[in-house]
């Protein structure tokens, strides 16, 4: 479980299709935003609850860290992928058994706009 990320870009308006595409096929439907932060929670969710945020950081740089968003079933990684190539996603690699991870597993993998590394994952 996780309470939240708060995700470093450099550029904002770059970098948002993706995330908004990607969060709200999630669910992650409700956006609160200033000049330096976007965050999408889930609709019926206080707003302390989990979220997913962008945060505008002028000397952001792309490192080999990498988000892994959990799906049910590998329909839904193979949904969501979908969207997110469609959004812009960068050095995609479509949904695929990873079994070098373990047995099983399935995943998507892809970047932002700013080589942020994303995954969405599917445990059988």
């Amino acid at each position: 479980m996780y309470d939240h990320v708060d995700q470093r870009v450099a550029d904002l308006g770059r970098t948002r299709p993706l995330y908004d595409a990607l969060m709200r096929a999630m669910g992650y439907t409700r956006i609160s935003e200033d000049a330096d932060s976007i965050g999408w929670y889930e609709p019926q969710s206080p707003k302390r609850a989990a979220f997913f945020s962008l945060m505008r950081d002028p000397q952001h740089g792309p490192n080999q860290t990498r988000i892994a968003f959990g799906a049910p079933d590998r329909d839904e990684v193979n949904r969501l992928a979908e969207i997110a190539r469609r959004a812009g996603a960068r050095n995609y690699e479509a949904p695929h058994e990873c079994t070098e991870y373990t047995p099983r597993y399935y995943a998507a993998f892809f970047d932002d706009a700013e080589g942020n590394k994303l995954e969405i994952c599917f445990r059988d």
